[in-house]
């Protein structure tokens, strides 16, 4: 057992690992595409799974899960359950890439640097951190309306960038994610608590905000991800259905990103001091457009 941190590069074959220009062409996104996510906040249907993939990555999920895995300790975040409701379970936790070989690679799917790269402006790309979100069936929790970079100030300047990906099919019905289009451009907003109220954030907008609040949500087959600006207003409503909506996030930044704080950027990370550029095995470089 090992803390896989210490590789900044993929240690398995899950994906495919491209040497050419050609071979990174296959995933570039579209000029369409691009213009989408700048415009709107957002870009959802972006296939990063195969059926093989998703099937070793719900078996890891299922081996990280467990408080009693014996790398735990990993973890820079674990909640069982994020809300105080037990009838509105959250699992979230950060930092499984340090513990299981499958979600430290996924990190490095080609599919996913070669569209990340693009969203930020064509910058070479730093992992930041990642993420778990597992909405059990008959009860899963929501997560309320907010805004990621409203819980990443500690890092400057805004050029970061989260990628959602199912490893369930996620609908209305179990709770998908919902966007507000356009609501990248608003600036940042106060922090609400990410498992509480759905609507806490509704209360701190102005009437003007308050009258393009229209939500789209972005049903997905498990395997495809939805890309979204910083400061996209998202959430997800609570699943009361019969199925289970499980998935994990990738979250980046371009690289030249600095440390805005003297204390941890994650909990078990050594201090970036505050001025210093975001580095190290915690924030490797995962694309280099160099």
């Amino acid at each position: 057992m090992r803390d896989l941190s210490d590789y900044s590069q993929p240690i398995t074959d899950l994906f495919d690992r491209p040497k050419t220009k050609e071979e990174w062409d296959k995933y570039r996104l579209s000029k369409d595409q691009v213009d989408f996510f700048h415009e709107n906040g957002y870009l959802s249907g972006i296939k990063l799974l195969d059926e093989n993939q998703i099937r070793i990555l719900k078996e890891a999920l299922e081996e990280v899960s467990n408080p009693k895995h014996p790398m735990h300790h990993l973890f820079h975040e674990f909640h069982s359950n994020e809300s105080s409701d037990p009838n509105q379970v959250l699992f979230h936790s950060l930092g499984h890439w340090r513990i299981h070989p499958a979600f430290h690679d996924v990190i490095w799917n080609p599919a996913f640097l070669m569209a990340a790269s693009q969203l930020l402006g064509d910058k070479s790309v730093r992992f930041w951190h990642d993420q778990l979100f597992c909405k059990p069936a008959k009860h899963g929790g929501n997560v309320a309306w907010h805004q990621d970079y409203s819980y990443w100030t500690r890092t400057i300047a805004m050029q970061h960038l989260t990628c959602w990906c199912g490893l369930d099919d996620a609908t209305e019905a179990n709770g998908c994610l919902n966007y507000i289009p356009g609501s990248h451009h608003w600036g940042l907003l106060e922090k609400p608590a990410l498992a509480g109220e759905m609507d806490g954030l509704k209360t701190m907008l102005s009437k003007e905000q308050l009258a393009d609040f229209n939500p789209v949500a972005i049903p997905l087959k498990a395997g495809y991800a939805t890309f979204h600006h910083p400061l996209m207003v998202h959430g997800s409503f609570a699943n009361y259905s019969d199925y289970s909506r499980r998935a994990f996030v990738l979250n980046v930044f371009a690289d030249g990103t600095i440390s805005d704080t003297d204390e941890p950027l994650l909990q078990g990370v050594p201090v970036i001091p505050k001025g210093e550029k975001m580095g190290g095995k915690f924030f490797p470089v995962i694309f280099d457009t160099n």
